[in-house]
This record gives structure tokens, sequence and C-alpha cells, in this order.
């Protein structure tokens, strides 16, 4: 079995782009990126020197629960291709040394024990370990120091997606 990394769904960042509301109800911050550390959720990449970005608040869950985290992420101001839903981990990622993975359950719960901070190289077979467990329908990977959200990670199996908003 292999793992599969997901951008955020095009749809909904096309909304985001287009002027709708974040998670807050609230207009999107646009800024231009001086081309370090703004990291596109859609398209995992960074946002280049000079190029507009939003900064909002997103909740990548379905709906309103105790483990529905809310917080800042960046998207390309303009329109860009999601990025590709494949094994390797984006190579926007490798420049960090570790993230925060946390497994959720089909019904968007986390699934306490298996948080946890993991040096990036681990974080393919961390995520698959955990994914393999009854309980883990889908893992989120964080920052390690700010806990902001970066990605989803599933299994590459329809059978074992939650449906949830990714």
């Amino acid at each position: 079995m292999s793992i599969i990394f997901h951008g955020l769904p095009t749809e909904a960042v096309r909304a985001l782009q287009r002027g709708g509301a974040d998670a807050y109800g609230m207009t999107p911050e646009r800024k231009v990126s001086d081309g370090d550390g703004v990291p596109c959720r859609h398209c995992l990449t960074n946002v280049a020197a000079g190029e507009g970005y939003l900064i909002l608040a997103y909740r990548p869950f379905p709906a309103l629960q105790p483990y529905a985290e809310t917080g800042p992420i960046f998207l390309h101001a303009e329109e860009c291709p999601r990025a590709a839903e494949v094994a390797e981990m984006p190579e926007l990622f490798s420049r960090t040394k570790d993230y925060i993975l946390r497994g959720y359950s089909a019904d968007d719960r986390i699934v306490y024990g298996t948080g946890a901070v993991t040096p990036t190289p681990e974080i393919p077979d961390r995520a698959e370990q955990l994914l393999q467990r009854p309980d883990v329908a889908y893992v989120h990977m964080r920052s390690a120091k700010n806990n902001c959200y970066q990605c989803r990670i599933e299994l590459d199996v329809p059978l074992k997606s939650s449906g949830a908003a990714i």
C-alpha cells in the first residue's frame, strides 16, 4: 500500500481566491511574498518573491466539532494547479526538519496516541504506519513549531477515505 499527499481541494481554494470568506467569515488578507516561507496549501509549492498570496483561517474538517482545529494558512492569490496526488512527499516540505503527524478517525476526531513530532525523512513511513491502523482514516501533517495545517495524507485506497473535506 502507498500513501497519497493531498493539497487543498480546488473548488474551496478558488472560492477563497475570488474573495470568498474564510473559516472565520472574513475575507482573506492579500500580501506580496518575499519568496521565503509562504507555502501554498493548494499547489504545495512556495509562493515566489513578488507573487501575491492570501492569509486566511482554514478548518480542514467538514463541520464544527471539538477537534475541528482552525488556523492560519497561505494560498497563492492567483489560480494555481492543485498538487499532484502522489506518494512522494512534495519538495516543499523537505526544507523543514520535522512536522507533527496526527491521525484522525472516520468521524474526524483525533485518534489519541497518534500525534508526534516526526523527522521529515520519516514522514512517509510514519504516515503509512498510522494509516494501517483500523481506527485511523487519514493523517494531518502540521507545522511542528506553529501547528499550522500543511496537508492531508491518506492511503491510496478509495475505501479508506472518510469522505471528510480535505
